[in-house]
């Protein structure tokens, strides 16, 4: 016979998760008590946060790993339906985009690393390959960010028209380029290198300076401009 867990509901006041995040500082909560917020209740056999240690568990009880799990997983255990999946996956979406902004407080990008940590951050739980692009005003103010590409587990396409267009639209002085390896290894292609080349060529014809191309996994990044390659 299985056991049917207490709900919530009867728990004392000051140990149900809701209350102790209005009543406590919010990092008093574990990780399975803020999913269980999210996930609002559970079933017959497991309670909203006996759920959540299970959700916890698909990514190896580590928010990063959580991360890269899909909805179509998530919706594979009992009591995550299609509506948990998504309020899951968009609150760790929401804590990726927080942790990407803080490498932007610096509003001039000096360097590859002012703007490769934002881009790891932003780019590297993403199971399929994108390119991305920064266009940058005359101050290397950053005055808009685009990805312009995305492609599957081993590539993307990037068309040079599309990327310039917008550079001259946004009124862009220099540009960054950047894709993703989902693989996790950081070493440039021939083909990352050839696009790299053409794209300069074609943006100095309209006096737009190649800044970067910058390369991003979980592992780290790579920077043509630091390894001599633009």
């Amino acid at each position: 016979m299985q056991e049917i867990k207490v709900s919530i509901k009867k728990w004392a006041k000051d140990d149900r998760p809701r209350e102790k995040l209005l009543g406590k500082n919010p990092s008093t909560l574990s990780d399975s008590e803020l999913l269980a917020i999210l996930i609002g209740n559970g079933h017959r056999e497991k309670n909203a946060v006996d759920l959540a240690k299970e959700v916890l568990r698909l990514g190896k009880n580590n928010l990063n790993e959580l991360g890269k799990v899909t909805i179509q997983e998530m919706m594979r255990l009992k009591g995550i339906g299609k509506v948990k999946a998504i309020t899951i996956v968009a609150a760790l979406e929401l804590g990726r985009r927080r942790q990407a902004s803080l490498y932007l407080e610096k509003p001039i990008v000096k360097s590859s690393r002012d703007i490769a940590n934002y881009l790891q951050a932003l780019l590297r739980d993403l199971p399929h390959e994108v390119f991305a692009v920064a266009y940058l005003n005359q101050a290397n103010r950053i005055n808009h960010f685009e990805i312009v590409s995305k492609g599957g587990i081993t590539g993307t396409v990037a068309d040079p028209r599309v990327i310039l267009k917008k550079a001259v639209l946004e009124d862009a002085v220099s540009i960054i380029l950047c894709h993703n390896h989902p693989s996790g290894n950081l070493q440039p292609s021939k083909a990352d290198q050839d696009l790299t080349r053409k794209l300069k060529d074609a943006a100095q014809l309209l006096d737009i300076d190649l800044f970067d191309h910058i390369i991003v996994s979980e592992n780290g990044y790579f920077s043509f401009a630091d390894a001599d390659m633009l």
